[in-house]
């Protein structure tokens, strides 16, 4: 017997974005505009991880719209699979540390602090 309710569960990492080493991810302007930057990502179980400054513009667009895009890229931003619909979280900073640890598995670069001294923002993406 099925439930009177509709619950929307999580779905998994898109196989064309698991494992990938860049993803293009967009966001949207108030207008419907979209922007898209290329950004380093963690992985873990069906959600993904970004490290980003609280001042970009990403993330004044996710703060008015969560609603957003990913897709695999290259370092320069050319798309080179399916885009894929997302919605982004920006995490509360007792959230922070784990994602962190997410993305300096992935990245040894990101483990250097002083390069990213001052990303104070994470963000969870997880699939509708």
């Amino acid at each position: 017997m099925g439930s009177r309710y509709n619950i929307h569960m999580p779905q998994d990492i898109p196989s064309a974005i698991r494992g990938q080493k860049y993803i293009s991810l967009a966001t949207f302007r108030k207008t419907g505009e979209k922007i898209a930057t290329t950004v380093w990502f963690g992985e873990e179980g069906d959600k993904l991880y970004v490290m980003t400054r609280s001042d970009m513009g990403k993330t004044k667009r996710i703060r008015n719209n969560p609603q957003v895009t990913v897709a695999p890229c290259t370092i320069r931003g050319k798309v080179t699979g399916a885009e894929v619909a997302a919605l982004a979280r920006i995490l509360p900073p007792e959230e922070q540390a784990h994602a962190r640890q997410t993305i300096n598995r992935k990245y040894w670069l990101a483990r250097l602090s002083s390069k990213w001294s001052k990303a104070d923002a994470f963000l969870e993406l997880s699939f509708p």
